[in-house]
């Protein structure tokens, strides 16, 4: 009897639980839904905005994957997020099929700035409505399969769902190859302007840039979070726009001029011919860079690392090769101005080491030994008048090179008219190096990986290593010759051809320190500053120069 009792209520049990399995069974898909989120993570994003002139016929954009996110709610609304972008719209179960149903959304879609009047690296903004219409995808365990290919969804706690999107904002998965390789060599400039003193002012603070600049972070095509310098709006890209837009270099002109003392120039301005003779090397490497291959108003920008001043490369670079210019065929000039900057920067702090081969090849012995005439005494009146003068003479010969030769004249008057000692000590300190400071940090955070480790950038820092050998023996060659025509009386030193580059006054140490290698009781300091700093204003005239037959 009791077996019996047993089975009947076994019997109702079972019956029981079937007429009610669909109904429980349809209550736990739903609470599976609601609970939780749902990922998918696919590549195809184009992690950036990207111009099509940016790419080659045969070219692809570069793509990485990303999450998108479901989240359904009790009310039967869900949202989806994707790439910094969320939609919203109803949803409903049928069976253990999930029909979405998209709302109409407005979007702003961000493509880079194709005006070649331009003068920033801004973003053209589009607004578009995307409707995704309706999205079906069945439920099969913790899977939202889509009929997409690589469109599944996977259920996450809310906690992992977060881990992952936390993950996802770290530089640890956005991070490339290219960002590890040139943090390294952010890393090799500080060790060498600490361990060596190489140029610490220029070296650190591009040294740091680079870091900066290739610290990987989430980015998407459609969305600006304002954090690198190449996006508008960003901090790094407000100060990069002195950079880009050339503002930075004729300031650091203005602080070069208060410090410059051109008294041996002006006591022995037959020098001044070895300041020009030096600038060989960037008509050179202009022909050169026409040669590999580059159009030439980026020819033209990649000669003047030639001159060895950062400040005029930066310059020209800001209007010639500065991705915004277009050319004749209509198309685009390369923005070269990272891998320009960085090349004439480091090889000034290389001074040292390239150019004493260089002279040893070129002189002799004897001719290292060669003592000069100590120069005459200038007085306040020439000094004062050097600036005026100079600036109506070179200005009138090139004025595109205005802005520069205008500041490094102005500043040098503020400091020989002995009346505006306040200006010249700010011009000279504080402005000079705040610029400095930012004109490194910014120009080293311009080296993007992606922007920066190309064949181009290999071949700017080719052609620099040799501008700076045909420029310190085109200033060698024409002291020789200088040497051969003078007087007994009145010797040249041909070593002082050297300083004729713009490296102030490092070319001029190592003349000086070449000098006294030679001989201990030669010194040539003083005879070396006045090629020394008619090569500032040489490269400055050959920037303009440049400039007006490549505009």
């Amino acid at each position: 009897m009791n077996r019996l009792i047993f089975i009947m209520l076994s019997f109702l049990f079972v019956a029981f639980s079937g007429n009610t399995c669909e109904a429980s069974n349809r209550g736990s898909l739903k609470d599976e839904l609601v609970h939780g989120k749902w990922m998918n993570r696919a590549g195809g994003y184009i992690p950036k905005a990207i111009r099509a002139t940016d790419l080659k016929p045969d070219q692809k954009a570069r793509t990485v994957a990303r999450y998108k996110v479901y989240s359904f709610y009790d009310d039967g609304t869900f949202t989806m997020d994707s790439i910094k972008q969320r939609y919203t719209g109803k949803w409903q179960l049928e069976g253990n099929k999930v029909i979405m149903t998209f709302k109409p959304k407005k979007i702003t879609e961000f493509s880079p700035n194709l005006d070649p009047n331009a003068s920033g690296q801004g973003y053209v903004t589009t607004d578009v409505m995307v409707d995704l219409g309706v999205r079906i995808a069945t439920m099969n365990g913790n899977v939202l399969e889509f009929s997409g290919v690589d469109q599944n969804a996977y259920h996450n706690s809310d906690a992992m769902a977060g881990m992952k999107n936390f993950w996802e904002f770290t530089g640890f998965p956005n991070a490339t190859t290219g960002n590890l390789v040139m943090i390294i060599i952010a890393l090799l400039f500080i060790w060498l302007a600490i361990r060596f003193d190489y140029e610490p002012m220029l070296l650190i603070p591009i040294g740091m840039g680079i870091i900066i600049g290739n610290i990987p972070f989430y980015m998407g095509e459609a969305f600006n979070l304002k954090l690198g310098i190449y996006e508008p709006g960003s901090v790094l890209n407000i100060l990069y726009s002195g950079v880009i837009n050339g503002w930075y270099p004729p300031l650091i002109f203005l602080g070069i001029g208060a410090m410059t003392d051109f008294s041996s120039l002006i006591s022995n301005p037959r020098l001044m011919l070895l300041g020009a003779a030096a600038q060989l090397g960037i008509f050179v490497t202009f022909l050169g860079a026409l040669w590999l291959g580059f159009a030439p108003p980026e020819a033209g920008a990649i000669g003047i690392i030639g001159g060895a001043d950062g400040p005029t490369a930066i310059f020209l670079s800001s209007k010639l090769a500065n991705g915004v210019n277009m050319l004749a065929d209509g198309t685009l000039v390369k923005n070269l101005i990272g891998p320009i900057a960085i090349a004439a920067y480091p090889y000034m702090a290389l001074v040292p080491v390239i150019q004493p081969p260089v002279i040893n090849l070129l002189t002799t012995k004897h001719e290292r030994k060669i003592k000069m005439r100590p120069p005459r005494s200038v007085s306040r009146l020439e000094k004062q008048l050097f600036p005026i003068i100079g600036l109506l003479l070179t200005a009138f010969i090139a004025p595109s090179a205005l802005p520069l030769l205008g500041m490094l004249f102005f500043g040098n008057l503020l400091k020989e008219s002995t009346v505006t000692n306040r200006l010249a000590n700010t011009a000279s300190n504080a402005l000079i190096d705040t610029i400095t400071m930012l004109l490194g940090v910014t120009v080293g955070a311009s080296t993007q990986a992606d922007v920066f480790l190309t064949k181009d950038s290999i071949l700017i820092f080719g052609l620099g290593a040799f501008s700076f050998i045909i420029a310190t023996a085109g200033g060698v060659l024409v002291a020789k010759i200088m040497n051969w025509l003078s007087p007994k009386s009145n010797p040249i030193n041909p070593m002082i051809g050297a300083a004729g580059v713009s490296a102030v006054p490092d070319s001029a140490r190592v003349v000086q320190n070449m000098g006294l290698k030679n001989d201990p009781t030669n010194y040539l300091l003083m005879h070396a500053m006045a090629p020394n700093v008619s090569g500032v204003i040489g490269s400055a005239v050959a920037a303009g120069t440049l400039l007006s037959f490549l505009m």
